[in-house]
C-alpha cells in the first residue's frame, strides 16, 4: 500500500525504467577496453554446501586429513600449480602426491582471509575463489609462509579444477 500511496518523481522514474526494452538492459553501462574471453556474466549463485565443502578441504589440508580432503575432490582433477605446471590426476594419484607433500610437514596453519562464490551464468559453471595465508613448518625445521589465491571449480559437489597462485611472504 505504501508504494501505491507514493506518487513522486522517483516512483515515476522507476516505472519508466521498468518499461524500457530488453535490448537497452543488455547493453553495457560503460565502454570497456576489453571484452571478456571467458565470461563477464557472474552471480553468487553457488550453494552454501559447495562453499562449505571447498573450505573443508582447506581445513583437512591444515589438519593433515588427506582422506577428508579426498572426499571433496572429483574422480579426476585438473590442477594448475603455482609453479606453472598443470597436472591432470585421478583422485587417488592426486592424494598420493599431496600425501608426500603434507607428510614432509610437521604443521600447517591457514589464515583464511576471504572467499567469493562465483557462478558464470552463461557457462553454467560454479567457482569458489579463496585468499589466504599459509604457514608451513617442515619436519626439517624450515618454516615457509606465503599468501595464496586459489580458484576451485565445483561440479556436482566436488572440486574438478583447482588453480593456485602464490606470493612468498619473505
Amino acid at each position: 500500500m505504501f508504494i501505491l500511496a507514493c506518487n513522486d518523481d522517483k516512483t515515476k522514474t522507476a516505472s519508466a525504467d521498468a518499461e524500457k526494452p530488453a535490448a537497452t538492459a543488455d547493453k553495457p553501462a560503460t565502454d570497456l577496453p576489453y571484452t571478456a574471453s571467458y565470461s563477464s556474466s557472474w552471480s553468487q549463485d553457488v550453494s552454501d554446501a559447495d562453499l562449505k565443502m571447498v573450505l573443508t578441504t582447506y581445513k583437512d589440508w591444515e589438519n593433515g586429513n588427506i582422506s577428508g580432503l579426498s572426499k571433496g575432490m572429483g574422480d579426476t582433477v585438473t590442477v594448475d600449480l603455482y609453479t606453472g605446471d598443470r597436472v591432470v590426476k585421478s583422485n587417488a594419484d592426486l592424494m598420493k602426491m599431496w600425501t608426500t607433500t603434507r607428510d614432509s610437514m610437521s604443521s600447517v596453519r591457514i589464515d583464511m582471509g576471504g572467499w567469493e562464490k562465483m557462478y558464470s551464468t552463461d557457462k553454467k559453471e560454479s567457482y569458489i575463489v579463496t585468499w589466504y595465508d599459509e604457514y608451513d613448518t617442515y619436519k626439517t625445521g624450515k618454516v615457509d609462509s606465503a599468501s595464496y589465491h586459489d580458484i576451485n571449480q565445483v561440479k556436482n559437489g566436488k572440486i574438478v579444477w583447482y588453480a593456485q597462485y602464490k606470493r612468498p611472504k619473505k
